[in-house]
């Protein structure tokens, strides 16, 4: 079986849940399956920063704005390297009109329905111009959690049989270092001296983040240290907002934004922070709380969506709509040690129970069961 897969993502949104899972798959289904071909196709701009092998696995396409990828470039692609099934993991978009082998698309969330608000009028368009072709024209669906399984069935009524549950999990890089050898990485880096409580991830109105700076500034008063608050995430349209909010409050000192960083930082970030906040409304798996469990950095985040999935009890899990609850929720926890101590144990144990490996098996099985059907159909 010849498998070619869509790994733009891999390189484009590096850092973003859709570009963990699209880097970690590619990393994981070479690794792990001697037995099929592979073919990981990339714009030639792109294709030298993903590790090359001594075979020909990555597939360099000369490729520019004013091409376009799914329906000029890929299709030949498909014909002349036989491929079987052919993957898209970044939503479906990207997956060609012209059908030439069966089609896989990963569709990670439905943000552009629930919050469409929160998306580029570019990719909105996209989006809701595509999805419903994608639905159809895929032979399987794989989604990253059970939360957003039923919010597919539920808009696209789709059979139950069609679209398969495979989770995500926290990169390898993410694991305990020692405290101070976090604290001194962060102090060197960034310049923080003191302790914090961390955000990592989007500022956009879905992820909650003024509900955050919020609560932040309702607990001044009860802190006995001179904590900060850390916020990293790349500085979109609603940062400014963010921002004058901080000013309003009086916390410009207080709140530090670090805009977006080196993904290898990310795991000193964690382990440096005494408590990691993450009040998001809306995820369709959720990777950081789950990366600050890998790490035995205790969790708050939301009872919404698929976060309790992900998190299990090892969180303490908050109304994100209820300010004062996640401003009552971050003062119990930073003032009780032993709680502290405890959560994170129980998060070190939740991350265990996620592996990329682990996803990259139940998607070849995917990929194997998929093809083994079609075949025993063709031949009758």
């Amino acid at each position: 079986m010849k498998i070619g897969l869509d790994a733009r993502a891999a390189i484009w949104y590096r850092g973003t849940g859709i570009g963990t899972y699209t880097y970690q798959l590619v990393k994981n289904l070479y690794a792990i399956d001697k037995a099929n071909q592979y073919r990981f196709f990339l714009p030639s701009d792109i294709s030298d920063k993903l590790n090359h092998t001594k075979e020909k696995v990555f597939q360099s396409i000369d490729f520019n704005k004013d091409s376009f990828w799914e329906e000029i470039c890929i299709p030949p692609q498909i014909g002349q390297e036989k491929v079987d099934i052919y993957h898209v993991p970044q939503n479906g978009i990207g997956l060609p009109r012209a059908k030439r082998c069966l089609y896989i698309s990963t569709v990670h969330d439905l943000i552009p329905y629930i919050y469409p608000e929160t998306t580029s009028s570019g990719y909105l368009k996209i989006f809701l111009n595509e999805l419903h072709r994608v639905m159809e024209q895929s032979d399987m669906i794989l989604t990253v959690s059970h939360y957003s399984k039923q919010e597919i069935k539920r808009f696209f009524n789709l059979p139950d049989e069609k679209i398969r549950v495979i989770y995500g999990a926290a990169e390898d890089i993410y694991k305990p270092i020692e405290k101070h050898k976090a604290k001194k990485f962060i102090k060197q880096k960034y310049g923080i001296n003191s302790p914090y409580l961390l955000y990592v991830g989007g500022l956009s109105y879905r992820k909650n983040v003024k509900a955050l700076i919020l609560a932040f500034w309702d607990i001044q008063k009860d802190i006995n240290e001179d904590y900060k608050l850390v916020i990293v995430g790349k500085r979109n349209r609603s940062f400014n907002h963010l921002v004058k909010i901080t000013e309003t409050l009086n916390l410009q000192d207080r709140v530090i934004f670090t805009g977006l960083v080196p993904v290898l930082h990310l795991p000193f970030l964690y382990n440096a922070a005494e408590l990691f906040v993450y009040p998001s409304l809306y995820e369709g798996f959720g990777l950081p709380p789950l990366e600050a469990m890998a790490c035995g950095t205790p969790v708050i985040t939301s009872n919404t969506s698929s976060i309790p999935e992900v998190t299990g009890d090892a969180g303490v899990l908050i109304n994100p709509y209820d300010e004062l609850s996640l401003a009552t929720s971050i003062e119990k926890l930073i003032n009780n040690q032993n709680q502290l101590v405890q959560m994170s144990k129980e998060g070190l144990k939740q991350a265990r129970n996620y592996s990329w490996a682990s996803s990259a098996q139940q998607t070849l099985e995917v990929y194997e069961k998929l093809y083994k059907t079609n075949h025993m159909i063709s031949q009758h």
